[in-house]
């Protein structure tokens, strides 16, 4: 039996908000975006060549309050490049928030930013072994 990750959700203040960021400044595809009808939406976002997307969910009710908490404030997604300086440069220019300037630890370079929605990220490159 083969099984795989294939969905993360992620809580999102408007759907119209999120598929913006993840595609206009991250680069992400739009794989999906159909109408539920009363106001819901089934949007998946990923970036090229990723096994696994992003199901952007719309807050609703008491969920708003944990808008970009998902990960209870700590770093909880990690996007790999195989350019970080590139992928960085790309995303101060589309006007990324980054927390702090790149380092390099034993298991790569990487730099933490926060999305428009407050979540924390790492950049990472891993390092060849």
């Amino acid at each position: 039996m083969a099984q795989r990750l294939a969905l993360l959700s992620l809580l999102v203040p408007d759907y119209d908000a999120g598929i913006a960021f993840f595609t206009g400044v991250m680069g992400f595809n739009l794989l999906e975006d159909t109408d539920l009808g009363e106001g819901k939406r089934w949007v998946r976002v990923a970036p090229d060549g990723a096994e696994t997307a992003f199901l952007l969910a719309r807050a609703v009710g008491d969920q708003r309050d944990f808008i970009g908490q998902q990960g209870g404030g700590r770093v909880w997604l990690f996007l790999q490049t195989d350019d970080f300086a590139a992928d960085h440069a790309r995303m101060q220019a589309k006007g990324v928030t980054f927390e702090e300037a790149p380092r390099q630890e034993p298991y790569g370079t990487v730099a933490v930013f926060r999305d428009p929605f407050g979540n924390r990220w790492d950049l990472i490159q891993f390092a060849k072994t």
